[in-house]
């Protein structure tokens, strides 16, 4: 009886159990920042700080100027964000803190070192007021989470305040004021303690947010804006301590006509409905 010799088989390893599915580590992001909105923001924090160095230094006309300049360079870097589609949240931070230091600090401290310290208790009260206005304005449009009518403002916003105490101040210090010097100081806080509460109201001050530069306007716009040029190139401490009255105004009497006409404020927030996204 033969039997067969079995051919040596070859030796295989025994597989290896592979992982179904391999995690891979997403590659580590570098944060950074946009510059150029962001210089706008800075440069508008550094003129807010100029005008407390200036009000400290009794030079109180520069600081009024600087003021407005802040509020040109405060009203450039939100549109530079958004034509340049670079908004973040690390600029929406900057600007309401260089806000707080531009529209809440120094005007208030320009106003007291150049009057109302004359005023004693009275006049540093009046300055804060002012400036904790300022600070209770600026959280409520951060933390307004309800549905607001973009084209306007709940309160006047706070540029538009600092530009309305440091037109007085500049208004003032040219001599363009018929005012005797006991009632300067009770005048100025007068001003101040108006600016500030209006900017915690209710009333609604038109934003102009709906207008955009990159949209064509009819012809008239543009004749309207060479107007306005003049007539601040003019005279601008008048002309704009006129403007910014006028606007700090405008918010009451149009509120007012729409409680006359029964209808509701447009720039009262309202909470979104229950289940609503």
């Amino acid at each position: 009886m033969r039997f067969r010799r079995r051919k040596p088989r070859p030796f295989v390893r025994p597989a290896v159990p592979v992982a179904e599915e391999i995690v891979v580590r997403p590659v580590a992001r570098r944060r950074g920042i946009y510059l150029l909105p962001n210089l706008f923001t800075m440069a508008a924090l550094f003129a807010g700080f100029f005008a407390i160095v200036q009000a400290m230094n009794q030079r109180f006309e520069a600081a009024a100027i600087a003021i407005f300049v802040a509020m040109v360079l405060d009203g450039m870097d939100g549109r530079v964000a958004r034509l340049t589609n670079t908004q973040s949240a690390f600029g929406e931070q900057l600007d309401s803190l260089s806000d707080m230091t531009s529209f809440g600090v120094a005007p208030a401290l320009v106003m007291y070192e150049w009057v109302l310290s004359g005023l004693g208790r009275w006049g540093w009260a009046g300055a804060f007021v002012y400036c904790a206005c300022a600070a209770a304005r600026l959280a409520r449009f951060n933390a307004n989470l309800g549905v607001v009518d973009k084209r306007f403002f709940q309160g006047l916003p706070s540029p538009a305040a600092a530009a309305l105490v440091a037109g007085f101040v500049w208004l003032a210090i040219d001599n363009k004021f018929h005012i005797k010097d006991a009632a300067m100081p009770w005048v100025a806080f007068g001003f101040t303690v108006y600016a500030g509460l209006t900017m915690v109201s209710s009333a609604p001050f038109y934003s102009g947010k709906s207008f955009q530069v990159a949209r064509s306007v009819p012809f008239w716009v543009m004749v309207a804006i060479i107007v306005l040029i003049f007539v601040i190139s003019s005279d601008p401490p008048i002309a704009l301590f006129t403007l910014f009255c006028c606007y700090a105004v405008s918010g009451y009497v149009y509120w007012a006509w729409r409680w006359f006409r029964g209808e509701p404020n447009p720039a009262r927030p309202v909470p979104p409905e229950p289940g609503a996204r």
